[in-house]
């Protein structure tokens, strides 16, 4: 009997996948889709490596759905004008949802684009939110969606990485004895709420396993390496022994931070010039530098798990379905917002 259960189990997945029941398609959330659904996804910037992977990831899943879904994406290249241009042109092309990662931390740049979405009736997700009166806008809109990683969690696991590795190795870290971990926060965009929300859960969770703080400096880096680099380069310098710990809100500031060290001869495999750097996001060059012991650790955010919660919203709205349908995602407290769980990566 058993065998038999087996047996037809597969056939009838076997079934679904090669869409042959009475010629209509089936999706993930198991819902029939009798022809493409296309969606028109516009991301930040496609140089940041998060970004491109999740491009990636959503083309994979294309590819394994037979087309059943068609991604097209655009690249606002860090430019919020840039972005409401290409969302304009097509906003009568046929997209069933839409799918938006804004840009700019002011509401004012990105609201007028998000109501022209929501007036051509068309079912959005919101990648990413930079700020409150955004998820605000979008909870009027109907068939909308936020899905957002945890920041609360990034964060929090940011910190503990940073507190496991102060606890284990006190004695070599904290420079000057005096029982508190002085740091340089390196920080994405101002007003933005991934920058506040890993800073601040970061420094919470040191805090509330017993480490004591003192923030030396912090820097707006808007997410950029060079910027990241540049700058400790020169706080290096200006507090000369000082640095006991590096906080990222993200890899590509973390990587920077690691080559700026490195110039002074640091984080290069003597345990007796290493200060230890956390990073946000998981990226392959981040993780090659953990594993050679030159980077502490970081948090990944994974493009395959975004990618998959955005597939499985998109064929829900375009269906006309609930949007977590057949799915196990929850919202949060905002009742519209999905958040994707982090993971940490240390050596």
């Amino acid at each position: 009997m058993k065998i038999l259960k087996k047996i037809l189990s597969f056939i009838i997945v076997s079934i679904l996948l090669s869409h042959c029941i009475e010629n209509t398609a089936y999706a993930s959330p198991n819902i029939p889709i009798q022809k493409p659904i296309k969606v028109g996804v516009f991301l930040a910037d496609l140089s940041n490596v998060f970004n491109s992977d999740l491009k990636k990831s959503l083309e994979e899943l294309q590819k394994e759905s037979g087309n059943i879904i068609q991604f097209t994406i655009f690249d606002g290249k860090a430019n919020q004008s840039v972005q409401n241009e290409d969302i304009s042109k097509v906003l009568k092309s046929g997209f069933d949802v839409f799918i938006v990662a804004p840009i700019s931390s002011n509401v004012d740049e990105v609201s007028d684009i998000l109501n022209k979405i929501a007036a051509a009736k068309h079912p959005l997700i919101l990648l990413f939110p930079t700020t409150p009166s955004l998820t605000n806008i979008v909870k009027t809109f109907p068939a909308s969606v936020i899905i957002v990683g945890d920041t609360e969690q990034g964060g929090t696991l940011e910190g503990k990485i940073l507190a496991d590795e102060w606890k284990s190795n006190k004695r070599s870290l904290d420079r000057n004895n005096d029982d508190t971990m002085q740091y340089i926060m390196l920080k994405g965009p101002s007003n933005n709420l991934l920058t506040s929300g890993r800073s601040k859960y970061a420094i919470s969770a040191l805090n509330d396993a017993g480490i004591k703080t003192e923030e030396l400096v912090s820097t707006f880096c808007n997410w950029q390496r060079e910027c990241a680099k540049t700058a400790i380069e020169s706080e290096f310098l200006t507090f000369n022994g000082k640095i006991e710990a590096i906080i990222s809100n993200n890899d590509n500031m973390a990587i920077g931070a690691i080559e700026a060290l490195q110039k002074y001869g640091f984080n290069t495999g003597d345990s007796s010039k290493y200060i230890p750097v956390v990073g946000l996001g998981g990226v392959p060059e981040a993780k090659k530098l953990i594993d050679q012991g030159f980077m502490t650790g970081t948090v990944v955010q994974d493009s395959k798990l975004h990618a998959k919660a955005i597939y499985d919203v998109a064929i829900n709205l375009a269906s006309g379905e609930e949007p977590i349908r057949g799915t196990d995602y929850k919202f949060d407290e905002t009742g519209i917002t999905i958040k994707i769980p982090y993971y940490e990566y240390v050596k």
